[in-house]
């Protein structure tokens, strides 16, 4: 009998409502699954129609072209004599729902709704789907013509069954499913099933590949058994990028892995597993064997088709593997580039437009873009001929193959400093270094005729003549000034290469920066795509730490010496005297807790005094906590009103202010927080209130023991003096 099966896992790049796309990439992942020589083959969620669909699950053509793409596959010859399960919508009784649909040479076996949505982060799942509440219960689906042509079935079973093959039992959860503290895994494992696959839509966070690797591990270091996590990889039409990582474990230890970021769109990996570890891991486990004989057992759909074959002995098990994590520095080099790749190649534009400023921000856009160019490189080298492809159909050049990425970063990427009377010599200078280096299309301008000429235009209106503040301007003339030189510039050169394709805009504000609303709306907030937006300002520095050695990049030490600085208000001697933090009123470490606290721990003024008030203790008095949260949430205020323009940017940080769908909060706001503001208040008086007791409770005793030591003193003298003066007692 045998007992060894080979099973794979797919992560695929797939992209929403392409559905010829995604059949050729379900169907090559198919393929190279079987050449691997796997029987078994599952993908990631939703991978038919794509998981971003959306509002477009509303639409009938979305269930419609799902399930031609699927009566394509059960007529594919490439699909003959292996299991497969793939992810799609399907109706039911009027009800749509998030399912896995498995099928075997044209027949097919079962479809599983999911049965717990996402709601939390970017998930919106019940929008759009319904749970399937009904455990271990199954109906009649009634198929389509099409598929019923294709198949000789009218009714197939749907609902939440598993599917018992020849040797093995294999059950099936859903991404959320595997997060949920009442998981599928576990009843499913009681009930026997040896095989449990996961179709996944998880998106990438930094500092978060952990979560899922362990999720998947613990699912079956308790109650044994393989464990099979396909996920999406790339932008299907999101500002999230779907982070791979598709794995297979077995007994609570991963055997075989994916990669978490790449440029190609179909990745298979496959594992050999010995059904017997299954079984001798779980029957050791004597409390587990005991809980597992009286639970309710789960609809069965039974297969005349085996996973293992009675010739077996040559196949080599997997063994346990160690999972290396990425360091953040290398999620954020490897993660947004990916995410611009797949939104340039999509887009059909013909590359990348960059303001070069010389600072931290737009200096880490540009490695991001150089970093993406070097993975091409990379993987054209290995031989796929997608990204050529692509490459090829971006630059118009059929015959052009990228070897050299600052060749490339020259063809893809145009970068201009924008000087003003303003700007000074070090920033020219650095943005020019950092350009020679990446090889970016490089050239200046100067804009201050533009500006010149839209102030003529307010003042021939208005008769008056704004000044900045160091020329004796009000703070609202200096903020004004600096507003029209960061906006005249918007589309300039879209169409200085002469080639076809227009250049998509590239922004470079942070995500502290949009959260503090230090940005200038309709400037920052108007270009097209933003790589580092979802990013802090911390993290963009060690990136730039790790990115002058990774790429050799000299230029970039200066530049992380540098201060932050806009350079929107006049020079004194030839040197800045803005800085971005002094603008502010708080530095970037503090922007980035304040971050936190208000989105991922989910803190309003007062929750967030009482958090800082204690944790700086050591920097800050409790009135001067206080006015620094209350200094934040009146700007948060003031500046929500930009999260609504806020460019289009690569999710990474959980405490990401956009307004789009991961932060839903009002753009307008009291500025003032008077009942927040008071609770504040008197929290502080009542600690300084508390502090002075303290202080008083604290002098009395000392005066208390004074007064003590002071008596016994007085009556010691006269003792000591007669015992000095004697040298005896008296």
């Amino acid at each position: 009998m045998g007992r060894k099966v080979v099973v794979a896992v797919c992560t695929l790049n797939q992209w929403a409502l392409d559905f010829e796309g995604n059949l050729s990439r379900i169907l090559q992942s198919v393929q190279e699954a079987k050449e691997m020589g796997a029987l078994y083959r599952t993908g990631p969620e939703l991978e038919i129609c794509g998981y971003s669909c959306e509002d477009h699950f509303h639409e009938p053509d979305t269930y419609l072209h799902s399930w031609q793409v699927l009566a394509e596959l059960l007529k594919s010859s490439t699909c003959k004599d292996m299991l497969i399960d793939v992810g799609m919508p399907v109706q039911h009784r009027n009800v749509s729902y998030n399912c896995r649909v498995a099928f075997l040479n044209k027949k097919i076996l079962l479809i599983r709704p999911k049965m717990m949505l996402c709601e939390d982060g970017n998930y919106r799942e019940t929008r759009w789907f319904s749970c399937w509440t009904k455990e271990r219960q199954v109906e009649d689906y009634y198929l389509p013509r099409m598929i019923t042509a294709i198949t000789n079935q009218t009714t197939v079973p749907i609902g939440d069954a598993v599917i018992a093959t020849k040797d093995t039992c294999i059950g099936f959860e859903i991404c959320e499913e595997l997060w949920n503290p009442q998981s599928r895994h576990v009843p499913l494992s009681l009930d026997g099933v040896e095989i449990i696959s996961n179709g996944s839509g998880s998106y990438m966070e930094l500092r978060k590949a952990y979560v899922t690797v362990d999720l998947v591990k613990s699912a079956t270091f308790k109650s044994g058994g393989a464990y099979l996590f396909s996920n999406l990889r790339g932008c299907d039409g999101q500002r999230i990028y779907f982070n791979g990582c598709s794995c297979v474990a077995v007994n609570g230890e991963v055997v075989s892995r994916g990669l978490q970021f790449a440029l190609h769109d179909v990745e298979v990996v496959t594992a050999t597993i010995d059904l017997e570890d299954i079984r001798s891991y779980r029957t050791q486990i004597r409390s587990r064997s005991h809980l597992a004989a009286s639970n309710p057992p789960f609809p069965r759909i039974n297969v005349d088709f085996a996973l293992s074959d009675d010739e077996d002995i040559h196949l080599t098990v997997s063994q346990p593997i160690e999972w290396k994590y990425l360091t953040p520095e290398e999620e954020i080099e490897l993660g947004p580039a990916c995410w611009l790749w797949d939104y340039l190649r999509r887009s059909g534009q013909g590359g990348f437009f960059l303001p070069l400023s010389g600072g931290v921000d737009s200096t880490s856009t540009a490695c991001i873009v150089f970093s993406m160019c070097t993975q091409i490189c990379d993987a054209v080298q290995k031989g796929e001929s997608q990204v050529l492809y692509d490459v090829r159909k971006i630059l118009c050049q059929s015959d052009y193959t990228p070897s050299d990425p600052m060749e490339l970063c020259n063809r893809l990427l145009v970068t201009c400093y924008m000087a003003s009377e303003n700007s000074s010599q070090e920033t020219k200078q650095r943005a020019l270094q950092l350009a020679s280096e990446i090889g970016s299309y490089h050239f200046p301008i100067v804009i201050d005729s533009a500006v010149s000429a839209v102030l003529g235009i307010f003042t021939t209106a208005t008769g008056l003549v704004p000044k900045f503040r160091s020329k004796g301007g009000c703070p609202r003339q200096n903020l004004a000034l600096q507003n029209i030189q960061v906006a005249v510039a918007r589309d300039y050169v879209q169409w200085a290469r002469g080639r076809p394709g227009g250049l998509l805009v590239l922004g470079s504000s942070n995500v502290d920066e949009a959260l503090r609303g230090y940005m200038t709306k309709y400037d920052c907030s108007s270009a097209d795509v933003n790589p580092i937006g979802g990013i802090s300002k911390t993290d963009l520095k060690s990136f730039l730490q790790y990115a002058k050695n990774r790429f050799f990049l000299p230029s970039l030490s200066e530049i992380l010496q540098a201060p932050p600085t806009a350079e929107l208000e006049p020079l004194a001697d030839g040197q800045v005297t803005q800085t971005d933090e002094q603008d502010m009123g708080m530095t970037y470490a503090e922007l980035s807790q304040f971050g936190r606290l208000r989105k991922t721990h989910h803190c309003g003024p007062f929750s967030m005094y009482q958090k800082l008030v204690h944790s700086w203790s050591n920097k800050c008095t409790p009135q001067e906590v206080a006015e620094k949260v209350k200094h934040f949430f009146r700007c948060y205020a003031i500046n929500r009103h930009k999260m609504t323009v806020l460019t289009p940017a690569y999710h990474a940080e959980t405490y990401s202010p956009d307004d789009n769908r991961y932060d839903h909060r009002p753009f307008l706001y009291r500025v003032h927080w008077n009942w927040q503001f008071k609770a504040i208040d008197d929290a502080v008086a009542q600690m300084m209130k508390d502090k002075r007791a303290s202080s008083l409770d604290r002098s009395a005793k000392v005066d208390s023991m004074g007064s003590n030591n002071s008596i016994t003193s007085t009556l010691s003298a006269p003792f000591n003096m007669r015992r000095d003066r004697k040298g005896v007692l008296i």
